[in-house]
């Protein structure tokens, strides 16, 4: 069952009197439950593609089709709830509260979600349980990054948007953050759309999209995708 739809999707930014094509008629769907990368060097569009499917950038021309309904259209409030309600996110950097303990900055999410999850069952599936009442000074990269994903998957959302998700961690814990991922993937049955330049990753993706200079080079289904702790790079 196709879950997200992208279609001939535009993006042109001016800076200055120069203007910057970010995509240029990007195309392809998503299927339910998919581990999707999208891979591409910096400046590829990746970034700017992953914000418009996750509401909160418009595009110039183009639709994204999320659950039938085509969010282009949407006015700001409706855009408001589909990244309440419909898809989690994952930064680089965490972006967490740091005056507020683990536990607390899950729980930012799961007040402004239709359907939450509870608190305490997501921390331990991210394997933080003991860790919940710590702040984030006192956590390790690692560890912010699971309260970050935690804080996405608390929402209940059924698409997990991860934007370069290991990009500032170092080997060993990125592995265990795609580890996690795949976990997310498999055992919550959410579909997990990880952008990344790290060509490793994509080992791992049921499906693979290439980017480069705002089009998309390839789209392919990875017929035998290997565990995240095969990895290496």
């Amino acid at each position: 069952m196709e879950i997200l739809r992208v279609e001939e999707l535009t993006k042109i930014y001016m800076m200055g009197e120069v203007e910057v094509r970010a995509l240029c008629g990007a195309s392809f769907s998503i299927t339910e439950g998919e581990f999707v990368v999208i891979l591409g060097p910096s400046g590829s569009g990746k970034s700017t593609l992953l914000n418009i499917m996750g509401g909160m950038d418009t595009p110039t021309s183009g639709r994204v089709i999320a659950g039938g309904e085509d969010i282009t259209e949407y006015n700001e409030k409706k855009l408001t709830a589909y990244r309440r309600n419909k898809v989690g996110f994952v930064f680089q950097f965490y972006n967490l509260m740091a005056n507020l303990t683990a536990a607390e900055n899950v729980e930012l999410a799961t007040e402004i979600s239709e359907d939450p999850l509870k608190i305490d069952e997501v921390m331990e599936a991210v394997g933080l349980y003991d860790r919940r009442s710590h702040f984030p000074s006192q956590l390790s990269g690692g560890e912010q990054q699971r309260v970050s994903i935690a804080r996405a998957i608390a929402k209940n959302a059924q698409v997990l948007l991860c934007d370069e998700p290991t990009g500032a961690l170092d080997y060993t814990t990125g592995i265990s953050i795609l580890e996690l991922l795949s976990k997310i993937n498999k055992e919550m049955k959410k579909t997990v759309i990880v952008i990344t330049h790290n060509a490793d990753i994509a080992l791992m993706a049921d499906r693979v999209i290439r980017m480069n200079s705002g089009k998309i080079v390839e789209n392919k289904v990875n017929e035998h995708p290997i565990s995240a702790s095969e990895i290496k790079w």
